[in-house]
C-alpha cells in the first residue's frame, strides 16, 4: 500500500488521472500495461460492472508482477463494504462520486488516499473536515472551470481534480489548470469505447502521450 502524500505525488505529477472500465479481463489487462508504456504510474480502474472485482484482482497480480511502480486506484467506490473488499485486494488509492464519511474514515485511518467526488462548498467543507486532502470535483462538465476559480482561495490546503467532461485539447485542460486544478481525471475522452472495442492500444498509448507532454508544456 502507498502512503496518502505518495499517491496524491504520483498523481499529480503525471497531472492526469486516466479512468476506465471493461468487461473483458484481457482488454483491461492490456490497456493497463498500454497506458504504463505510455508513462502513466497512476490508474483508476472504475466498479460499474459486475467483472470489475475479479477483473482488478488479476490487475492487481499483473501489476505486482510486471509494473511494480504502477498505482492501480479503484473508482465508483459507493459505501464501506465496497472500501473493505478492494482494500483487501490491494487497491492502491479510493475514487467515489460523493463524499461518503464512513469511507473517509475507514480510509484515512488505513493511510490510503480517498478522494471523493464532490460537487458544492458544503461537500466540500466536510470532506476537509473529515481529513480529506484530494477533491475530485465532480461532474465537471456540470460544474466548469468558473467554479474552480471561484472556490480555490477558500480552500487553499485541498487538492482538486476535474472528472467529467474534461477534453484532451490544449484549450480544455489548459483552462482547468488556470482556473487552479492540480490534476485532470480522463476516461471516454481519453479511452472510448470504440478504441476499447477495437482494442486500438497504439491509438491509447499515442494519445496519452500527446497529453502527458501537453501537460507537462503548459505547467511550465
Amino acid at each position: 500500500m502507498s502512503s496518502i502524500q505518495n499517491s496524491i505525488d504520483v498523481i499529480l505529477k503525471q497531472g492526469i488521472l486516466p479512468l476506465y472500465f471493461n468487461a473483458d479481463e484481457s482488454k483491461s489487462i492490456a490497456i493497463l500495461k498500454t497506458l504504463y508504456n505510455a508513462g502513466i504510474r497512476a490508474v483508476e480502474y472504475t466498479s460499474r460492472g459486475s467483472e470489475a472485482f475479479s477483473n482488478f484482482k488479476k490487475m492487481i497480480e499483473v501489476r505486482n508482477a510486471e509494473m511494480p511502480e504502477m498505482l492501480l486506484g479503484i473508482g465508483t467506490i459507493k459505501n464501506l463494504a465496497q472500501a473493505e473488499t478492494y482494500y483487501l485486494t490491494g487497491a492502491d488509492f479510493f475514487i467515489s462520486p460523493g463524499f461518503v464519511p464512513e469511507i473517509a474514515s475507514f480510509l484515512i485511518a488505513k493511510e490510503v488516499l480517498y478522494a471523493p467526488g464532490c460537487m458544492t462548498p458544503t461537500e466540500i467543507i466536510a470532506a476537509e473536515n473529515a481529513g480529506v486532502k484530494f477533491i475530485k470535483l465532480f461532474p465537471g462538465n456540470i460544474l466548469g472551470s468558473d467554479f474552480m476559480s471561484a472556490i480555490k482561495d477558500v480552500f487553499p490546503n485541498l487538492i482538486f481534480m476535474p472528472t467529467g467532461g474534461v477534453d484532451t485539447t490544449r484549450q480544455s485542460i489548459e483552462t482547468w489548470f488556470n482556473a487552479g486544478v492540480s490534476a485532470v481525471g480522463m476516461g471516454s475522452k481519453l479511452i472510448s469505447k470504440e478504441v476499447m472495442e477495437y482494442a486500438a492500444y497504439e491509438t491509447i498509448e499515442k494519445e496519452t502521450k500527446r497529453v502527458l507532454d501537453l501537460i507537462e508544456t503548459i505547467r511550465k
